[in-house]
This record gives structure tokens, C-alpha cells and sequence, in this order.
């Protein structure tokens, strides 16, 4: 029998006389705490919680401790005319769950329909098998030692440069990693990816979801699983398929120590985190657990048909927070990974759902924007949106609040439309170099708040950009419908891999003046892990399922001129103040005379208004000045043809790039004393420095 307990807080807590649970589920008229064995296969006893306060369930099992394994049993109206989905009969996880033992389907022979809250025969009605041997279920941690704040590195965002990837992915192929180390959290962190990350230049470690998940059962049924992550069904626990099972450890120990050795290593961590939708899907999904103990809060529903939800995200479900409860569930889940696993950030999938009402309508004045940026722990971090789901006015780039950096695939397109597809002016050029400013020069917000990307997880990478016209998605399953069907990509001729050495020159060259201008551009440039070594998926553009050498990074085939290109830009914007000014570009002089940007015709005019929308010539020169460090003048090429440019007369240049040259080492010629012009090659991309002292 259970004490009474408390109803905080929400999830299972170690406390001096046993383990407390509290569970929100107000519509429920019962709500039963199952114990399990270790391995969670055998259900051992059952207890009622034996209060409900203000929706919450609780109490109090003594004697019990941190490692006991327990589901719940919620019991209630099965009435979907009113959005209620109670079953008994199927064990749930709790929402708050710091660990989870178990994984829905996860063989090859698994029943999937014994995770069904429906009858397969009439999803009008319950189903009434029992599935606790296959449910899953929570385990009880102990307390976390909270994280040293001094151990941040807290990267400044002018200093920011961000790297987007997957931990199985990028460490499954890493020949310097121990086989047995190998798509784990360790493995992300071994000596080798540490020397990796620090030489690359990147500051900020951008993880794809590692959230416990539910693979959906399509994907399952093709063997196939969500490789990316984008099903959670636990927001506070790891996921235990990335842990690599070294003895004495634990998914929750290893990711934790993951964080801390990434941060010794002067490295932040951020969290692609997925609260829009959860992996319990359609009405035609599985109950796992939110489903079973309070859908019709829980999820925004069809308000005319509550047995269907409302599917602003394409994966079947939409959370509601619209709800308190639910909001209060995600900033707990956030404070958790910020306090008990040091990270220093998150990337919000799909973020405009999280901003909904209960209308459905998107609002920059949300309860859920108002609950983070009053929070004490989590104002101070790094609040990172993907500004864009499919619902009504789904596409909000630039609509978010101060405090936040935005995806910004206006960036992408122009940039790769500009270098691929001989689309766009210079002024269009300018206006996303310089950081976007008609989307985000508002409310005080920097150009830092554009995250610049050429690539990322969901697209073609970079090699595949210069390597295909079109996606080769057939592996998915799904006839090569998925994916973005306009990609502003070119192949440079040839179709997929070429062997002539013109189309892989002009291919390399491409790539380059790509990384150049992402890495030169004002804004927070953001890579995509594999670009630099020239990782190609084989013209998949939707490699969300594909948990093999279709994605798994090329470590083997490693691209030593992309790899030290892209090292010497970050070096340079690194030591290059010009380079992430942070600042909105005036183009006026200050108090102390200096211009911090001046737009050049390579004919040595300043552009003027037909300059600007000019699209037979588009080379322009931009001259950039900090209020510390050196003057830099970048040289933009994207003509078929070698461009001669007239130079600032004000100083002496040097040349400190060429995106033309092989790893984009300067000519070491170099330009003589007082040149008066520099030639900057087809489709590239120049950096020149002033000479040491000069005034």
C-alpha cells in the first residue's frame, strides 16, 4: 500500500522514506504504479496512487529506491467522441521519465498491434490485451550532482560556429575510434573527435535529437528505423540505443559525460530537441504513453472529430501547449538537461508549434515564450528555432522573440541559387551576407540571430549539392516521393559520381566558394558534420531512416583539400574581427572615421542603384572594418569567367584566401606593393587582409 505522498513534483523522486510519484492525468478516475523486474519483462505487484490533487495522481511507495522500474495503469472513459483514450489494459511510461527501460517493437518479429490502445478489428473500441512484458517503462535514477556552471565555455555569439550532427552517424566509420566505442556517446567525445572538433574551428556541437524514442511502426515493418530521432517519447531520458554499454556506465552517465568532456574541450553542446509531435503518431499509432493518460490534453485535437488529431507537424501529432501542464513538462524537461547534463542549448524542431494557441494560431506572445525567457536557468542559454511547421501561417522566420537565433533558409536558398543557378542580384547577395535584415533588424535582435546554413541534416550535404540535379531517395521506401524536390543543386554536368578531372575540379571549386561564403557571411554560420570531408549520401535527400553507410560518415574517403579549406575560414574568422562584426552593417562612418562596410564594383566604384539589380554581372567586393583588427576585403566571383578587380586605393593588400587554389592557399606570389588591381578567379572567392601597418 502507498502513502499519500506529494503531487511535486511530477515523475518518480528519491525521497528519505522511499520513492514519490506524481502523475498528471486529471481525467482519469484510477491511476495504478506497476513494479517490474530490473529488465522490466515481469510485472511484480501493483499499487493505486492513492490521491489525486488538482489532476495529479501521487504517492508515496516506502521502501523502494533509486533502480526500481515501474509503468502505470490509467483507468478511465475509453470515449474518443471526447478525445479520452484510457485503457488499462497497456502499461504507460511516464512522461517524466529520467531513464527508460525497453523499446517499442525493437525486433524484427514484434507484435507492434500489442502497443495499440485500439482494436485492430474496430478502432472504435479498446484493446483489451495485456502488454505490460513489452511496455515501456520508467527507471529511478538518484539525484544528479548538478553541473558546474564555471565548466561552460559559453561561447559569445559573434564567436559562435555551430556544427550540426548525428552522434551514431558521425563516429560509426571513425577508423581512430575503438570498434566497441563506435555510434555511442563516448565515441562522440574520444580523443580523436575532440582533435577533430577543435581543429575544424567549430565552437558548438549541434546534436540531432538523442531523446528516448519510438521508431514508427511503418519504418519498423520495412526494417528500417527513425535514424534521426525525430519520434521522442521521453523528454527527459537519453536514448539508450546511443550508449555503447561499457561496464560500470549507463545511457544517462555517458551522455552526461559526454557534456562534460566536450566541455573541457572548450566545446558547448546543443540538443535538436522535438517538442511538437511525440512518437505515439496518428489515431492509428501506438499508446505509449501520453495517449494513455490524458490525450485529449495532452494533443491539440480535431475539434469537430476528437478521436483525430490536428497534424501541423506531418508526423500525426501536434502537442498541446496551449495546456500548462504541457508547457510545464517541457521547461522541466529543459532544466533537466541543462542542470543534470550541462547542456548549453537546444534547437527547437518545428518551433512555431510550440507558440500555438488554442486557436491554432501562432503568437510571439506565448505562454511558453513568456515561461522561458522569465526562467532563471534557461534565459541564460542558447535558444535556437526551426521557424516553420505546416500549420496555418506555419512559416514565422524572423517572427520569434529577442533572446532567440532562427534557421534561416532564406540564407540557404539564396546562397546556393546565387553560386549554382545563376539566380539573384548582388543586392539579394548583400542583404543575406550582411544577416538578413529585413527579417530580423527588429526589436533589438543582431544579425546573430540568423543562423547561416548552406546544408544540413535534412537536404543533400554539400558534395551531393555539386554532384546531383536530382534526389535519389529509393532506399526510403517511399518511391522517391519524400524529400525537398527543388534543391537549387547543379551536377555540373554529369548526373551522380563523374571520373573527368574538369567536372570533380569544378565540383571542388564550388564546394569551397560554398564553405567560403557561409564562413565569411555575417550571421552565425552553421555546418553540417561530413561536409568537411566530403561525406555524400548518394543524392538522398531525406536520409531520415537510413542508419547505415548511406549516412554514416566517410571517415575512409576523407577530403583533405575540403577539410584544410574549411580549417583555414575558421581560422580566419576566428582571428578576423571584420569577419563577425555582430553588429548591423551601417555603411556610414563613425565617430573615429571608420566605414564598417563599404559594397565595391570590381570596376572600383561604390555599387549604385543599378549595380545592385544587375544579374549579367554580379562579382562585387566588400570591404569590412571591426572597430578592432584588420581591414578585409572579400572578392566575390560567381561568373563563368576570371574578373579582374580594381583595389581600394586606401591601403596595400594581401591575399589570405583563394577559394580557387586547392585547400585555398593563396597564389604565394602574392600581389605586389601597392597593386592596384587583383584578379579573382571564375566561381570563387577572395579574402585580402591590409598589409601590417598599413594606415
Amino acid at each position: 500500500m502507498m502513502e499519500r505522498g506529494s503531487a511535486w513534483p511530477l515523475g518518480a523522486a528519491v525521497v528519505p522514506h522511499g520513492v514519490n510519484i506524481a502523475v498528471w492525468a486529471p481525467d482519469a478516475t484510477r491511476l495504478e504504479v506497476c513494479v517490474f523486474g530490473a529488465d522490466g519483462a515481469q510485472e511484480l505487484v501493483r499499487h493505486d496512487l492513492p490521491v489525486c490533487t488538482d489532476g495529479v495522481w501521487h504517492g508515496c511507495l516506502g521502501g523502494a529506491a533509486a533502480g526500481l522500474v515501474y509503468g502505470l495503469r490509467a483507468h478511465g472513459p475509453w470515449d474518443l467522441a471526447q478525445g479520452h483514450r484510457f485503457n488499462p489494459a497497456k502499461v504507460l511510461l511516464d512522461p517524466w521519465a529520467h531513464a527508460v527501460v525497453g523499446r517499442y517493437g525493437g525486433t524484427p518479429d514484434a507484435d507492434l498491434s500489442l502497443y495499440l490502445g485500439h482494436s485492430e478489428a474496430d478502432p472504435t473500441q479498446p484493446d483489451i490485451r495485456d502488454n505490460a512484458g513489452v511496455a515501456l517503462k520508467a527507471r529511478v535514477l538518484p539525484p544528479a550532482p548538478a553541473v558546474d556552471d564555471a565548466e561552460r565555455p559559453r561561447r559569445s555569439a559573434d564567436r559562435t560556429v555551430l556544427c550540426e550532427l548525428h552522434v551514431r552517424s558521425t563516429t560509426m566509420l571513425h577508423p581512430d575510434i575503438p570498434a566497441a566505442l563506435r555510434g555511442s556517446y563516448a565515441a562522440l567525445t574520444h580523443p580523436a573527435m575532440l582533435d577533430h572538433w577543435q581543429s575544424l574551428g567549430v565552437t558548438s556541437l549541434s546534436l540531432l535529437p538523442v531523446h528516448a524514442r519510438a521508431d514508427e511502426a511503418r519504418l519498423q515493418q520495412q526494417g528500417l528505423s527513425n535514424h534521426w530521432g525525430y519520434s521522442s517519447i521521453a523528454f527527459l531520458a537519453p536514448e539508450p540505443r546511443y550508449w555503447s554499454g561499457t561496464p560500470g556506465t549507463s545511457p544517462e552517465s555517458e551522455c552526461r559525460e559526454m557534456v562534460r568532456a566536450a566541455h573541457a574541450a572548450g566545446l558547448e553542446v546543443v540538443l535538436d530537441i522535438v517538442f511538437n509531435h511525440t512518437g505515439e503518431t496518428d489515431e492509428h499509432g501506438p499508446t505509449l504513453s501520453m495517449r494513455g493518460l490524458a490525450n485529449a490534453r495532452y494533443y491539440h485535437l480535431e475539434a469537430e472529430q476528437r478521436d483525430r488529431y490536428v497534424n501541423w507537424t506531418g508526423c500525426g501529432n501536434c502537442l498541446n501547449l496551449a495546456e500548462p501542464r504541457v508547457v510545464e513538462l517541457v521547461l522541466g524537461s529543459l532544466r533537466h538537461w541543462v542542470q543534470a547534463y550541462g547542456v548549453d542549448g537546444f534547437r527547437f524542431d518545428l518551433a512555431p508549434v510550440l507558440a500555438r494557441g488554442r486557436d491554432g494560431q501562432f503568437s510571439a506572445a506565448s505562454g511558453f515564450f513568456a515561461a522561458l525567457q522569465s526562467d532563471p536557468v534557461l534565459s541564460r542559454i542558447k535558444l535556437i528555432a526551426e521557424p516553420w511547421d505546416i500549420g496555418p501561417g506555419g512559416y514565422q522566420l524572423g517572427a520569434f522573440p529577442p533572446g532567440w537565433s532562427e534557421w534561416n533558409d532564406q540564407y540557404r536558398d539564396t546562397i546556393r541559387a546565387w553560386w549554382l543557378r545563376g539566380a539573384g542580384d548582388r543586392g539579394v547577395f548583400a542583404h543575406r551576407f550582411a544577416g538578413s535584415s529585413a527579417q530580423f533588424h527588429h526589436d533589438r535582435r543582431q544579425p546573430t540571430a540568423s543562423v547561416n546554413f548552406i546544408t544540413a541534416h535534412d537536404g543533400f550535404t554539400l558534395r551531393d549539392l555539386v554532384t546531383y540535379d536530382h534526389k535519389h531517395n529509393h532506399a526510403n521506401g517511399e518511391h522517391n516521393r519524400d524529400g525537398h524536390h527543388h534543391n537549387s543543386s547543379w551536377n555540373c554536368g554529369v548526373e551522380g559520381e563523374a571520373s573527368a578531372a574538369a567536372v570533380l575540379a569544378l565540383r571542388a571549386r564550388l564546394q569551397r566558394a560554398l564553405l567560403a561564403t557561409l564562413l565569411l557571411s555575417q550571421g552565425t554560420p552553421m555546418l553540417l558534420a561530413g561536409d568537411e570531408i566530403g561525406h555524400s549520401q548518394q543524392g538522398n535527400n531525406n536520409a531520415y531512416c537510413q542508419d547505415n553507410a548511406l549516412s554514416w560518415l566517410d571517415w575512409a574517403g576523407l577530403d583533405t583539400d575540403l577539410l584544410a579549406t574549411t580549417r583555414r575560414l575558421t581560422t580566419l574568422r576566428s582571428e578576423l574581427p571584420a569577419l563577425r562584426i555582430g553588429q548591423w552593417l551601417a555603411g556610414q562612418p563613425d565617430a573615429f572615421g571608420r566605414t564598417d562596410v563599404v559594397w565595391w564594383h570590381p570596376d572600383g566604384h561604390r555599387l549604385h542603384d543599378a549595380d545592385w539589380r544587375s544579374t549579367s554581372d554580379r562579382a562585387l567586393l566588400v570591404q569590412l572594418h571591426a572597430d578592432t583588427g584588420a581591414q578585409v576585403l572579400l572578392v566575390f566571383n560567381p561568373e563563368t569567367d576570371d574578373r579582374r578587380c580594381q583595389l581600394p586605393a586606401s591601403a596595400d593588400w594581401r591575399v589570405v584566401f583563394d577559394s580557387a587554389r586547392t585547400r585555398a592557399e593563396p597564389d604565394p606570389r602574392g600581389l605586389a606593393h601597392g597593386a592596384a588591381t587583383v584578379v579573382c578567379s571564375a566561381r570563387s572567392v577572395l579574402v585580402l587582409v591590409r598589409h601590417a601597418g598599413a594606415q
